[in-house]
């Protein structure tokens, strides 16, 4: 048996792009073609592709998954059965893995497995809340409107991830502009000027030694390698520690307690909490499961523990404002907004108003970071390239007083 890629076309003349398991090429054209599809390429992988193909394969992002979830919901909503729905989605899809695990979530679910615990075998793929929600939907028979208000939710968390990703796009393009002129003016410009010094007998000041000195570390490449396994040995300790319940600690309070950054941090923390929370309570789901969900979701552990501790305080008899009071977590905006919420009867539609203030109040705080960081960023890059300018003037005057 051997393993092809393909590249065909649906009727309704979607590209699908994917890969199959068959005898030959034309087992492989004829069972496409069995499918629905029509075959534009099928090419045999080899062993070499398979490893490449997996090491590179390409990632499925929030979108997709909000776009999987909306086609999922207009099937399902037309009367669709779910295996007929996974079976389209999975030769409609265009991303090539979430293609393969919507094909292999549809084979599960043909030899019996619930759809939600055949998603959650993917969990790299689909988020726990999508996986969570499908199991809600199942249980409770209203899938559609379990697809339908998760594919809103996911686009949501994927515009306030984007919002997130764009502001650092700036500081990223700036650092790198700088840092790759400053290692220029090391390498090439400050030995031209020192030999040029040197040549003329001129005595070089202490500060243009140690940038000679600086730039001379640099290009020393047993400096280079040095560092870079340094840098891969930390990187190596630090994935290692955040994974430990000390490194997961020590980044959630350095996220939440840094100043400015750490505004932003509730900030994200307090929409997503109250979003993913309205999305569970409309759907049915009870208070404490739906705390525990968010818990999940939030990757935070200083917040997940004081929500533990907030149901604990729930399952004496408090209410969700007052237990999340006493544990001290979220803005006092979002603590009466579920008091007023509770009195009302209405605290799954309060807490979605609350998610869209923090969403505008997040573009704000991004706005003023930003605003914050240029000038700060521009003049450390300015102070560093004029101690490197400087450092090369010095020896000119040095030349100057000994012609005097």
């Amino acid at each position: 048996m051997n393993t092809y890629d393909y590249r065909a076309k649906t009727p309704a003349g979607n590209l699908s792009i994917g890969n199959l398991d068959a005898a030959d090429r034309n087992s492989a054209v004829e069972l496409l073609r069995k499918r629905g599809l029509y075959p534009i390429e099928v090419n045999k992988i080899s062993n070499l592709d398979k490893s490449l193909k997996f090491s590179t394969s390409k990632k499925v992002s929030l979108k997709e998954i909000s776009i999987f979830c909306k086609q999922f919901y207009t099937m399902i909503d037309a009367g669709v059965t779910v295996i007929a729905s996974l079976d389209m989605l999975r030769k409609q899809t265009e991303n090539p893995k979430l293609a393969e695990i919507t094909g292999k979530v549809f084979e599960d679910v043909q030899k019996g497995m619930s759809l939600s615990e055949a998603m959650k075998l993917h969990s790299d793929v689909f988020p726990t809340i999508v996986t969570s929600m499908m199991e809600i939907g199942e249980v409770s028979g209203n899938l559609d409107v379990v697809l339908k208000r998760l594919a809103s939710y996911i686009e949501k968390e994927n515009k306030v991830r984007q919002k997130i990703k764009t502001a650092t796009v700036y500081p990223k393009v700036l650092a790198t502009i700088a840092f790759t002129v400053i290692i220029f003016m090391m390498i090439v410009v400050v030995p031209n000027f020192v030999d040029m010094f040197s040549r003329m007998g001129a005595e070089l000041p202490l500060p243009t030694r140690i940038i000679l000195g600086i730039s001379n570390l640099i290009k020393n490449i047993f400096f280079i390698l040095g560092a870079v396994i340094t840098i891969a040995v930390l990187s190596m300790v630090l994935k290692k520690f955040k994974k430990t319940y000390r490194g997961k600690y020590l980044i959630s309070s350095i996220s939440l307690k840094t100043p400015v950054v750490g505004k932003i941090t509730q900030k994200i923390i307090a929409s997503r909490f109250s979003r993913t929370l309205s999305l569970l309570l409309k759907t049915g789901v009870p208070l404490i499961q739906a705390l525990e969900v968010v818990s999940n979701l939030l990757n935070n552990l200083l917040v997940a523990e004081g929500l533990a501790k907030a149901r604990e305080e729930i399952k004496r008899g408090l209410d969700l404002a007052e237990s999340l009071a006493a544990v001290n977590i979220f803005p006092v905006m979002v603590i009466h907004m579920i008091s007023i919420g509770e009195e009302s009867g209405s605290i799954d539609s309060v807490v979605e108003k609350v998610a869209d203030f923090y969403d505008d109040e997040l573009d704000s705080a991004i706005g003023r970071l930003l605003s914050m960081l240029e000038p700060i960023m521009i003049v450390i890059i300015a102070v560093v390239v004029g101690a490197i300018v400087i450092s090369m003037i010095l020896p000119i005057f040095s030349v100057y007083q000994e012609i005097n």
